[in-house]
């Protein structure tokens, strides 16, 4: 059987003209991110009902005929954890996908598997066994074997009959429309993630000063724009604990900054004069126009907060199951203490995440009144997967003074 990859820019065209006529199609892509600043895209892979093809985007040059399909109104774009397509999508097209579906997402929403790897899921939906992937494949190396390109067109290969029996078991159990606000919130996140900058991804800067924060902001603009000149990624340029240790320390000599642990690489050391002048420059920012830390002040997790968080964990545990859906898509524990401090707060402002869409129809009204005291625990049967049982008690709500922490200041 001939190896059906594409080289040529005619074939491309008419795999493209293919699509457009299915309207639907299954995507996924190799790349390498470990040496370039943006991730070097080596291979895409497309599935229709009707064909399975591999496109080498090392020989044809303009794929703009493909972004130009994933974001169409027409063209529903199916994948398996496809956050990184998302991306290319981005990046190359400059918007984001408007159809998107993703499997592993959907079948969160349909069981309490998330995320679950594609070889796992083939076997669980179709009960059909694969190789998985050539995960220490050099996919920029050409020629590729038969091999190679059979295992990445395995990647996109069952994902249509995965989309399908997924589909009718939501649509059965009446959660369609959540599933398809699930894609829009990933693709959407995403995006947004994409237009931020990038000093705001950074972890732990809510524990920064704003003059620290200056120092983070000032050191990773370097770092962005030195990554970009030398084609590498940011953190292989400095790293994020790095620029963090160095907001802490504000060193202001070359000898202070190289006393700073890990910064002794040859490299950093003929860096060393501009993050220097990164530093210098965050140093003399005016106090009035220091970056505003990135969220309100005051949410550090106090005791309070984590007690009652773990309390609405255990019952939103025991209501996904009960629902057999993933508790990590339906609410994180960030999410659980938002949802403390809204309460706390009485109720000020939009409600939390958790108690928006499909996400209050799953648990919404039981965390509510967990929160309001309206809820009695009790372990029903210790032999089930879910054995605890949350029951409206009859007697009323203690006062809210009572039932609600006071807020430490």
């Amino acid at each position: 059987m001939t190896v059906p990859l594409i080289a040529d820019a005619d074939q491309f065209a008419e795999l493209c003209q293919h699509i457009r006529e299915a309207g639907i199609v299954a995507f996924d892509t190799e790349f390498i991110s470990e040496h370039t600043y943006h991730p070097h895209l080596c291979l895409l892979q497309f599935a229709t009902a009707e064909r399975l093809a591999a496109v080498d985007p090392l020989a044809v040059k303009d794929l703009s005929a493909w972004w130009a399909l994933m974001v169409d109104e027409e063209t529903t774009v199916i994948s398996h954890g496809g956050q990184a397509e998302i991306r290319f999508c981005l990046h190359f097209a400059g918007r984001p996908p408007r159809n998107f579906v993703d499997v592993q997402l959907a079948e969160g929403l349909r069981s309490r598997s998330y995320p679950l790897g594609y070889a796992t899921l083939v076997s669980r939906v179709l009960d059909k066994r694969i190789h998985g992937k050539e995960t220490r494949t050099n996919w920029d190396h050409r020629p590729l074997t038969k091999a190679q390109i059979q295992y990445a067109l395995e990647d996109v290969k069952y994902v249509l009959a995965i989309w399908e029996k997924q589909r009718a078991s939501l649509s059965r159990l009446g959660r369609l429309e959540w599933v398809h606000a699930e894609f829009r919130r990933m693709v959407d996140e995403i995006a947004a993630e994409h237009v931020r900058e990038a000093w705001h991804r950074l972890p732990k800067l809510h524990k920064l000063s704003p003059r620290e924060m200056a120092v983070v902001r000032e050191l990773s603009l370097w770092r962005e724009a030195e990554a970009v000149h030398r084609n590498r990624p940011p953190r292989r340029i400095l790293r994020d604990d790095l620029i963090l240790e160095l907001a802490r320390r504000q060193p202001k000599t070359i000898d202070d900054l190289f006393a700073t642990r890990d910064m002794n690489r040859s490299d950093l050391r003929r860096s060393g004069p501009q993050i220097l002048a990164g530093v210098e420059r965050a140093l003399a920012i005016p106090e009035d126009e220091l970056p505003p830390p990135p969220r309100p002040a005051g949410l550090e997790v106090d005791s309070d907060e984590h007690v009652v968080g773990q309390l609405l964990g255990i019952a939103l545990m025991n209501q996904c199951t009960a629902q057999n859906v993933a508790k990590t898509l339906v609410g994180t524990s960030a999410d659980l203490r938002d949802l403390v401090r809204w309460h706390q707060s009485g109720g000020k402002g939009q409600p939390p995440r958790i108690l928006q869409g499909w996400r209050a129809e799953v648990c919404g009204e039981l965390l509510r009144d967990v929160l309001n005291g309206r809820i009695a625990l009790r372990v029903a049967d210790s032999n089930s997967d879910h054995p605890l049982v949350f029951e409206r008690s009859d007697k009323p709500p203690a006062e809210h003074a009572e039932r609600t922490p006071a807020r430490r200041h």
